[in-house]
């Protein structure tokens, strides 16, 4: 009974803070409790139902955050039904409620807390094998698994909607194209593709552009599938797939992309990171950083506990930068910005459609992972469709050549990126 008091207190409470938020908002949400009760926040038929157990499970809905929320789904102490879409919708409507009556940690603690981590140098600590560990968690869930949800190619980056009605495969194609534009790729240039993931970039610069590559993963599984492909298309005298942390590469190269890489490498390690393209690219080289930013200019964390969970179950050691960050970090570790374009439109697309792929292939997924990581991935992809399309994070292509280069280097004009 006691129990049953105070969720009908967070309740009221809740509806009382929603015209503060917004007068048009809608929380289309039932909340179903272990005792058959059912309580509908919205007169409308409800898009998500939360199934609550037990009364030690109203502690999730008393003080609401995407933390404490996704890590209650995630962990199975409650149970969500919906659309993904739909479930992170009303789940940043309940955080941003809590935000605004106190009961919830808002933006202002995460970013407190970023700021706190960089004035005093308290970001995390990082070893090659840390490092190691984080990207092999992340990507080596099995090759399968990525090929249920992402493109036949499997990009599992940013695509580029140049006219915004192309599908999946077709957009990663024109991200790829997109990208070695860019970068003036040549025939018979050398090209270092950092972060490779399963070779679709070195794959199409060898056949398409001609030419001569080096691909590089922590991820055995992508590793070993690059390959495959490599072989398969018979490439192996043009592309070579390493499994090989960046710091170790010798050599120089003319040309050096790194796509959906350095979210990784730490926000305190950039500069230096950055130092390491520069001495990788040949005299009149050209490079591109296609990354994940933060919005927030002091490089905290996304609001509402959002930036926590992904810390926690899906990115670790992942750190996002503010682009003026990025761009200072570059021009430290010795390299000019050249060109920089925004494609946070273009991501919210992606993964968006990610989340559809996901959902329609679910019962195929289920049997490919634990329902822990199903789940995870469940609200994760939709989350981020969520976090760009309101400009919480975002993504930037940056072309940039070595610093000190001699103007004439410089193209005239961005003619050569639109052929």
């Amino acid at each position: 009974m006691f129990d049953q008091i105070k969720l009908s207190a967070w309740q009221a409470g809740l509806r009382g803070t929603l015209p503060q938020l917004s007068p048009q908002l809608s929380l289309p949400l039932r909340v179903e409790l272990w005792n058959g009760e059912r309580i509908d926040l919205s007169p409308d038929p409800p898009q998500v139902t939360i199934r609550i157990p037990g009364p030690a499970a109203l502690r999730y809905l008393r003080s609401p955050s995407l933390y404490s929320l996704g890590r209650a789904y995630v962990e199975g102490a409650i149970e969500v039904i919906g659309r993904a879409a739909d479930i992170i919708a009303v789940g940043n409507a309940l955080a941003a409620s809590g935000a605004v009556s106190g009961t919830a940690s808002g933006a202002a603690p995460d970013t407190m807390r970023g700021r706190l981590a960089g004035a005093l140098g308290l970001r995390k600590k990082r070893t090659r094998e840390s490092d190691r560990d984080a990207i092999r968690y992340h990507y080596d869930v099995s090759n399968e698994f990525y090929a249920a949800w992402l493109d036949p190619n499997m990009v599992y980056s940013c695509a580029y909607f140049e006219d915004g009605d192309e599908d999946l495969a077709t957009a990663q194609r024109k991200k790829i194209d997109h990208i070695l534009r860019k970068i003036d790729l040549r025939p018979g240039q050398t090209l270092l593709d950092i972060g490779c993931g399963w070779g679709a970039l070195v794959l199409r610069a060898a056949e398409q552009f001609g030419a001569r590559c080096v691909g590089i993963t922590l991820s055995e599984n992508q590793a070993a599938l690059a390959r495959e492909r490599v072989a398969q298309a018979e490439l192996q005298d043009r592309i070579e797939i390493r499994l090989q942390d960046y710091r170790d590469v010798d050599g120089r190269f003319e040309r050096i992309t790194s796509v959906g890489m350095f979210e990784h490498v730490g926000v305190q390690h950039l500069k230096d990171y950055f130092a390491r393209v520069a001495d990788l690219l040949a005299p009149g080289g050209v490079a591109m950083n296609h990354g994940i930013t933060t919005t927030d200019v002091d490089n905290g964390a996304t609001p509402y506990g959002g930036g926590q969970f992904i810390d926690e179950y899906v990115f670790p050691q992942g750190e996002l930068a503010h682009l003026a960050t990025v761009v200072r970090a570059m021009q430290e570790g010795g390299l000019e910005v050249r060109d920089v374009e925004n494609l946070r439109r273009h991501y919210a697309h992606t993964c968006a459609l990610w989340t559809d792929n996901f959902e329609s292939n679910a019962a195929h997924i289920r049997t490919l992972t634990d329902p822990r990581r199903f789940r995870i991935w469940h609200v994760y992809l939709a989350g981020c469709a969520y976090a760009f399309a309101h400009d919480r994070i975002s993504l930037y292509q940056i072309v940039c050549g070595k610093a000190g280069s001699d103007v004439a280097q410089l193209p005239w004009s961005r003619k050569y990126m639109y052929a």
